[in-house]
């Protein structure tokens, strides 16, 4: 008689915050959709919700947290694939939306009703405090009404989001350096891009000013923001048929360590999914 063998699975503990500490997970980042969150001992966040709101349920429950702990949710702009679940998880679970007036005004007949007390309004350079939490907006160059991504500061602690945005300007370069940890684009693979299928026009569009950084633009803004307390790098938007996330990593790796960057030992490069929550990383 053959005795079939029980495989033990050892199920991972969620990382507990401390006071001092700021967390973040990229629960899925891609072209077809995009969320963050974000806590400390006091606030817990989303940064965009471009799924469904099950979606959404689903991939918190990945890292061991739930939308119920949730107090805002922090919108970048009006593309579907951030804002899809947005209205229904204000409105399931009572929660303040914090955008801009003007992604306000674009994204509202697409996300339906939103209490007028969970309208919220943050607009780009000014500073916005949530409890324990420090917000910073800033414009990106992007083919939205009003987009802006979000710097985010617990004390000395930095995590710095900068995706969907067709360069890297100066201003924002020299604001946003020696974060601890960046959220950065890596949309296409230029040759990919220019050879693949997508109609012509479409390829302008990526390819402008107010697109999506290609993996080398990507790295070469690394470079420029990698400072002394920078520990991780994450790799994020990567279009499902411009790109492979070989080809971003390999296209990061090269940039950074012909320029000196040590990535065996001091800087830490991650991969981000479409489908599959990164862990949680305190710094």
């Amino acid at each position: 008689m053959q005795v079939k063998t029980i495989e033990t699975i050892q199920i991972q503990q969620p990382n507990l915050i401390q006071t001092d500490q700021l967390g973040f997970s990229i629960l899925a980042s891609g072209s077809s959709g995009n969320c963050t969150y974000i806590e400390t001992s006091q606030q817990k966040i989303l940064v965009d919700a471009g799924f469904s709101g099950k979606k959404v349920e689903g991939l918190l429950a990945q890292i061991d947290r739930k939308m119920d702990d949730i107090d805002a949710i922090f919108v970048t702009h009006e593309h579907s694939d951030h804002i899809q679940g947005v209205g229904v998880l204000s409105r399931k679970y009572n929660l303040p939306v914090y955008a801009n007036q003007k992604t306000w005004l674009a994204m509202d007949k697409n996300i339906g009703i939103v209490k007028d007390e969970n309208r919220r309004y943050i607009e780009a350079d000014h500073m916005l405090t949530l409890g324990d939490l420090d917000i910073m907006p800033y414009n990106v160059s992007h083919d939205a009404i009003s987009p802006q991504f979000y710097a985010f500061q617990k004390g000395q602690k930095q995590f710095v989001m900068l995706t969907d945005t067709g360069y890297v300007s100066d201003k924002l370069r020299q604001l946003l350096v020696n974060a601890d940890a960046y959220l950065i684009e890596s949309n296409h693979e230029i040759e990919m891009l220019r050879y693949g299928q997508y109609p012509w026009s479409l390829k302008q569009r990526i390819l402008s000013d107010k697109g999506h950084l290609s993996n080398e633009d990507g790295a070469f803004a690394m470079l420029d923001m990698i400072g002394e307390s920078t520990r991780d790098v994450y790799l994020g938007h990567l279009s499902r048929d411009n790109n492979t996330k070989q080809l971003a990593m390999s296209a990061m790796e090269d940039i950074l360590s012909q320029n000196d960057i040590d990535i065996q030992n001091t800087i830490k490069l991650h991969m981000t999914d479409p489908e599959i929550a990164c862990p949680i990383r305190l710094i």
